[in-house]
């Protein structure tokens, strides 16, 4: 059988049906050595990583081989946090407490940003503090990608915010444009300027080469410790809401 890359398949091969178990991502990476499985918790998925299409089908059986490993480790991932009223959830590393006002339009920062208060019930409630996030995120994002953009003395860009499951940002240096997860928002300041560095270094350099690292450590210094912060609590972030 021929796989393909960003496929997506059941990691149980007798479960066929779409949602009846743990999946796999099948990745061509040609800078890979070996074949491997991550699991992205984020996605809640397995990453089936190979050099080649061609090895993916030996990728697909060495990772169906480690289905109780991979069902395991899927298993303990942060269960989902709704955006309800009496939910605690952190907006730039500080805890930030969710209340109802009944009649209120949009969600809004009260009480020196601990509090977000918002009208609505039940979706209508969570969609309008989501709302409120994405655009905090926004005013942040964009502000700490300027910044960055003048530090290297690069043209401007244009940026958006979306919800994804797998990257927290990704850059289109040919078009000038770059994408954030608005969830990074929930992160310490560090993390999020991080990542703005991360981004904004793509401009420079379009891959992950020692040059690159190297433009991201003008602009934040030692970047170990916020890539370490979002590769230990990024799957919690992406919980929130879900």
């Amino acid at each position: 059988m021929a796989y393909r890359n960003g496929q997506r398949l059941p990691l149980d091969e007798d479960r066929p049906e779409p949602g009846s178990g743990p999946t796999l991502r099948l990745s061509v990476n040609p800078r890979a050595r070996r074949l491997s499985v991550r699991i992205d918790a984020r996605a809640g998925e397995a990453v089936v990583i190979a050099p080649t299409e061609r090895g993916l089908v030996q990728a697909v059986a060495f990772a169906r081989s480690k289905s109780v490993w991979i069902a395991e480790r899927l298993a303990v991932r942060p269960r989902s946090r709704p955006l309800q009223p009496g939910q605690v959830i952190a907006l730039r590393g500080r805890p930030v407490r969710l209340e109802a006002t009944p009649g209120a339009g949009a969600a809004r920062l009260v009480e020196e940003g601990t509090v977000i208060r918002s009208g609505g019930e039940g979706e209508a409630y969570a969609r309008r503090v989501e709302n409120l996030l994405k655009r905090e995120a926004r005013a942040t994002l964009v502000e700490r990608t300027e910044h960055h953009l003048r530090t290297l003395d690069q043209r401007p860009v244009q940026v958006s915010i979306a919800d994804t499951r797998s990257r927290w940002g990704s850059c289109s240096p040919h078009n000038r444009t770059i994408r954030y997860s608005w969830r990074v928002i929930m992160a310490p300041p560090p993390v999020i300027d991080y990542l703005a560095a991360h981004e904004v270094a793509h401009l420079v350099h379009a891959d992950h080469s020692p040059a690159y690292w190297s433009v991201v450590e003008r602009l934040v210094g030692d970047h170990r410790p916020w890539r370490k912060w979002l590769k230990d609590h990024g799957a919690a972030l992406q919980a929130v809401g879900r």
